[in-house]
C-alpha cells in the first residue's frame, strides 16, 4: 500500500504545487476561486469519505473501495489539463477528491486491520513517509519539466503517466483477514467513544484555520517567488514530511499520540504566524521545512489515534467520520481564506490559522489532562 500511495502521489504532487498558478496565471482566476476550488474539492473527499466508511464496515471488504477510488482519481486528473475556464478544473478536482473520499477509510481501516497493535504509530508513519516520498518526486518532475521548457498545462498533463502504473503497483494489495462477522445494518456512529469525539472536536477546532496549502503557494509567489522556486520551496517542505513521518510515527507508539499531535501543532502555529508576518521571500524556506515538520508530527499519527480510539467493527467508519468532520472544517477556512486574502489582505489567513491552531492545542493539552486522570 505504500508503493501505491508513492506512485500515485507522485501524479498528485505533480500537478498541485502548480494548480494555484495554473488557475490564476493560465486561467485569470480570482484568489477567492481558489478556495472555492479546492474547498469544494474537499468537500465531495469527505462526505464521500464517511458513507463509504460506513458501506466498508458493513461488508468488511475494503480493496474494492481502494481500487475505485484509485480509478476515479485517475481519470479526474487529465481533465485538468484540458480546462479552459476555472469552472473545469472546479469539477474535475471534484472528481479527483471524490476519488481520494472513496479510497482513504478502508485503505486506514485496512492498514490498522494488518498492523501489530503496538506498532500502529509506526505503520501509519511508514505508510506516510511512502506516500510523502511521493509527494517530494511529484514537485521535482513538475520542476524538470517546466525547466525543460514545458508550459503549466503540459505539466499537468504529464501527471496521467504516474497516474496509470499505480494502477498495476496496487495490484500487489490484498485483503486483511475479517476481525468480526458482517453485520446486516451499517454501524452506528454514535456507537463510537467519548474520547473519539473528543479528540475530533479539538482537531476541528484546529481544522477551521487550517485552508489548502495552495494559499502557502500563492503566499510564495506574493513575497517574491518564482514559479519554479515555489515548486522547489513545496519539494523542501515533502521531503521534511517525508523524512519525519515514520521516525515520529514509531515516537509515538512510545511517548503517546497526542504529545507528538500537540508539538506540531505548535509547530503549525509558528509557520502560520511567520507567513503572515514575512515581509522578504527569504523567510519561506525555513518555513516551508517546519511546516514539513508540522505534517511528519500529525497527518499518520492523527490516523494512527483515530484507529487507537475506534473499535474493529468501525475502523472504517471512524475514519470516515474523524475527515467529515475536520475535512470539512478544512473546507471552511479555504472558502473563507479565499475571501480574506481577496477583501482583507493576504497576512488575515494566516492570522486566523495561527489562532486556531492554538485554540485546539489547548482543547488537545486538555484531553491529555482529563485521559490521565482517568488513568
Amino acid at each position: 500500500m505504500g508503493w501505491t500511495s508513492l506512485v500515485n502521489d507522485a501524479a498528485s504532487e505533480l500537478l498541485y504545487p502548480v494548480l494555484p498558478l495554473y488557475l490564476v496565471v493560465t486561467l485569470h482566476a480570482p484568489a477567492a476561486a481558489v478556495g472555492l476550488v479546492e474547498g469544494a474539492a474537499g468537500a465531495a473527499a469527505q462526505i464521500v469519505g464517511y458513507v463509504v466508511g460506513r458501506r466498508s464496515d458493513r461488508i468488511h471488504r475494503r480493496l474494492p473501495f481502494v481500487w475505485a477510488g484509485y480509478t476515479l482519481s485517475n481519470i479526474a486528473k487529465p481533465l485538468v489539463a484540458l480546462a479552459t475556464a476555472w469552472g473545469w478544473v472546479l469539477g474535475a478536482r471534484v472528481l479527483d477528491r471524490a476519488g481520494k473520499g472513496i479510497r482513504t477509510a478502508p485503505r486506514d481501516a485496512l492498514l490498522r486491520d494488518s498492523s501489530d497493535p503496538d506498532r500502529v504509530g509506526t505503520t501509519f508513519g511508514y505508510h506516510r513517509f511512502m506516500d510523502s516520498a511521493g509527494a517530494t518526486v511529484g514537485p521535482l518532475l513538475a520542476l524538470a519539466l517546466l525547466a525543460a521548457g514545458l508550459s503549466l498545462r503540459q505539466v499537468i498533463a504529464a501527471s496521467i503517466i504516474p497516474a496509470i502504473l499505480t494502477m498495476f503497483v496496487l495490484r500487489a494489495v490484498h485483503e486483511a483477514a475479517p476481525q468480526s462477522d458482517p453485520t446486516a445494518a451499517p454501524p452506528v456512529t454514535r456507537d463510537l467513544p467519548r474520547a473519539f469525539w473528543a479528540f475530533a472536536g479539538a482537531w476541528v477546532v484546529f481544522s477551521l484555520g487550517n485552508s489548502a496549502d495552495v494559499f502557502l503557494l500563492l503566499r510564495s509567489r506574493d513575497l517574491g517567488l518564482s514559479a519554479t522556486a515555489v515548486v522547489v520551496a513545496y519539494a523542501v517542505y515533502n521531503t521534511l514530511y517525508s523524512g519525519l513521518s515514520w521516525p515520529l510515527g514509531h515516537a509515538s507508539d512510545r511517548i503517546g499520540r497526542r504529545r507528538v499531535l500537540a508539538a506540531g501543532l505548535v509547530v503549525f502555529a509558528a509557520v502560520y504566524a511567520g507567513f503572515g508576518l514575512a515581509t522578504d521571500s527569504i523567510v519561506v524556506w525555513p518555513l516551508f521545512a517546519l511546516y514539513g515538520c508540522y505534517m511528519g508530527a500529525t497527518d499518520g499519527v492523527a490516523r494512527a489515534l483515530v484507529a487507537d480510539l475506534s473499535p474493529a467493527p468501525l475502523r472504517a467508519t471512524a475514519q470516515g467520520t474523524f475527515r467529515l468532520v475536520t475535512g470539512g472544517s478544512e473546507v471552511i477556512a479555504s472558502i473563507v481564506a479565499g475571501i480574506l486574502w481577496s477583501s482583507v489582505a493576504p497576512g488575515a489567513v494566516f492570522v486566523l490559522g495561527a489562532g486556531a491552531a492554538t485554540a485546539g492545542l489547548v482543547l488537545l493539552l486538555s484531553s491529555i489532562r482529563v485521559q490521565s486522570r482517568l488513568a
